[in-house]
């Protein structure tokens, strides 16, 4: 018996990694060159996105200000972002999760106040019963945000469901013992979700009475 649903929050709930990727991107430009994608699909679901910019950066410029530039890609991410809202099928997900009388929660490796800015600008705070953050966990792929999220419940794994958009999320989803779906975003859907229970192109492709009822 299904009792909780655990959100993975970026690229899942919300595409802000579209975005994030977008200012790295324009400032490797910036500085003539260009960031390799597949560098970028290792970090993605982890906390290793800055660190691994920054190393790459500094291979041809060994007087990199990393404040500046943290602040520039920050400044630009809240910019491409003002107008973002959930991914198709958050709301309606949401929703019947509420219907159904299921306890939600996130699973995120972002940071605390990432992930509550977002959920206050998209007035979808109050749905979430925790919020577990990378800050405060080890980041995925250990299962740690999951075992959190779970205890935080007081559920067993097996009545959880997670999703996910990143191999990484899956990885720790699953060796956390939950049930996981893969949803993955434009950037993400040309890597191996071969480890996920179930995968779609968007929560709109499967309602969540379906899934319950799979």
């Amino acid at each position: 018996m299904t009792g909780a649903l655990i959100f993975d929050f970026d690229g899942t709930l919300v595409d802000t990694e579209a975005a994030v990727l977008v200012a790295w991107q324009e400032t490797f430009r910036e500085r003539g060159g260009e960031l390799p994608l597949d560098v970028w699909h290792t970090v993605i679901g982890t906390q290793n996105t800055a660190v691994a910019m920054f190393e790459l950066l500094e291979k041809n410029d060994e007087n990199l200000d990393r404040v500046a530039i943290r602040t520039g890609v920050r400044a630009r991410v809240t910019e491409l972002l003002e107008s973002v809202g959930p991914r198709p099928g958050v709301k309606e997900y949401l929703e019947d999760a509420k219907e159904h009388g299921l306890r939600l929660a996130i699973a995120s490796s972002s940071t605390g106040d990432w992930v509550t800015t977002h959920l206050n600008r998209l007035g979808l705070a109050d749905a979430f019963e925790a919020v577990l953050t990378g800050d405060l966990h080890e980041a995925k792929p250990s299962p740690d945000l999951y075992l959190a999220a779970l205890a935080a419940l007081d559920l067993p794994a097996a009545e959880a469901i997670a999703f996910e958009d990143s191999p990484h999320g899956v990885t720790a989803a699953k060796a956390a013992g939950l049930e996981c779906v893969a949803v993955p975003n434009a950037i993400t859907a040309v890597l191996n979700f071969d480890h996920a229970d179930l995968v779609l192109g968007s929560l709109a492709d499967k309602p969540l009475g379906e899934l319950l009822s799979r």
